[in-house]
């Protein structure tokens, strides 16, 4: 004799099957198409090509920046701390032998540094009580840079926008799209040239698609960027807190 299901049962067996795997089904569809840039710009869509060009784009749109960190160069390495728009710039930069202030308002340029920096900065050889005297003379002062002085342009790119922002956020090699991160607590993606011998860039996954982070390859250095699009206030120094040292600066004096 062969067992048989009532009718009713088994239509209730079979009814609560196709409910079961309806849910089930929906459930790893849900999971499975989960979209990661959901509430986000869309930028991590794109191509890490795009992904460059939009950040690109962002920065340069931006009337102001405050970038900081650690750049190591042929010459060293410096600690940054700048804020900059497209009138100048302004604050720090440090290096193993010291560290001084730099302000520029237009194409007019200040230094301050303390007596020791003002002592290394002589040339070799040079009177050292005429040393002393020029580094009493301009501590802790804002010393005009003249704009024929040979240090003139190298310190105008610690403070020019465009200029600083092209040296430190470009990458080298083929451009790769690279992990989702967090820069505080703005969400980002990555891009990368090469695997990251290139250099790698956090490019903001929410508001407009600032870069937020480099990476330099090799060791570099890594600089973060914040304060997109806030603005500063740039002010000349008084005349009692400058030195108008003339046409040269004592390292660049004959």
């Amino acid at each position: 004799m062969t067992d048989s299901v009532p009718p009713a049962r088994a239509r209730r067996r079979t009814a609560f099957g196709v409910v079961l795997c309806a849910g089930l089904s929906v459930a790893l569809t849900a999971c499975a198409g989960e979209d990661p840039d959901k509430g986000t710009n869309g930028v991590g869509k794109l191509s890490a090509e795009r992904i460059e060009k939009k950040a690109q784009s962002a920065a340069d749109g931006a009337d102001a920046v405050h970038l900081a960190g650690t750049l190591v160069g042929k010459d060293g390495t410096y600690k940054l701390d700048m804020r900059l728009n497209d009138k100048g710039g302004t604050g720090s930069v440090a290096s193993k032998d010291s560290t001084f202030e730099l302000l520029r308002i237009g194409d007019e340029l200040y230094l301050k540094a303390s007596a020791a920096f003002w002592s290394h900065e002589e040339k070799p050889g040079a009177d050292p009580a005429a040393g002393g005297d020029a580094a009493d003379k301009l501590q802790n002062k804002y010393v005009k840079v003249p704009q024929d002085d040979p240090t003139y342009k190298q310190l105008r790119g610690f403070t020019d926008k465009k200029t600083l922002l092209d040296g430190v956020l470009t990458l080298h090699g083929t451009l790769n799209k690279g992990d989702r991160t967090k820069i505080g607590q703005v969400r980002t993606v990555q891009i990368t040239g090469g695997k990251g011998e290139g250099g790698t860039l956090d490019v903001a996954l929410e508001g407009a698609p600032y870069p937020l982070r480099f990476a330099r390859g090799g060791g570099g250095g890594t600089v973060t960027l914040s304060d997109w699009g806030r603005e500063f206030p740039l002010e000349a120094p008084t005349e009692r807190d400058t030195v108008d040292y003339g046409k040269q600066l004592p390292r660049t004096s004959p």
